[in-house]
């Protein structure tokens, strides 16, 4: 199976992927108006969609394009776990040209996704550092 690359979703992908979100226990309830502002409001949208245009992964940045990126939802759809979807979004993310200079990327994951994303230098020693979040 092939899988393109596109930057700029169309609405059928943005219910794609509001659907994919709703499968997803830290999105799960977000409604659609959130996900479309949501993507106006992003630096980069990466989607990865089928030979049928269907939804297969997506991942975005917030960057402020010197000092930092924050790489959000690297989401896979459960039928194209394992394939290596995820580490093409990865590798797409921290290699867009967007992003060159960018000091420090940053994210925030799941205990058991640690180990995929150390394997591009992320680490959970942030020394005197604490992540913390306001809801």
């Amino acid at each position: 199976m092939k899988f393109t690359l596109i930057e700029d979703l169309s609405p059928a992908l943005e219910d794609s992927l509001w659907r994919l979100y709703q499968a997803e226990p830290w999105s799960k309830g977000c409604s659609f108006d959130d996900v479309k502002r949501m993507l106006r409001g992003n630096t980069l949208n990466l989607a990865l969609v089928d030979d049928e245009g269907l939804l297969a992964g997506y991942a975005r940045v917030l960057s402020d394009g010197v000092l930092t990126a924050f790489l959000l939802d690297v989401v896979v759809a459960p039928d194209w776990r394992g394939v290596g979807l995820g580490r093409r979004l990865m590798d797409v993310a921290l290699g867009h040209p967007d992003l060159r200079g960018v000091r420090q990327f940053q994210l925030y994951c799941e205990e058991k996704l640690v180990p995929f994303y150390e394997q591009w230098g992320f680490t959970s020693d942030l020394g005197n550092l604490r992540f913390m979040r306001r809801c």
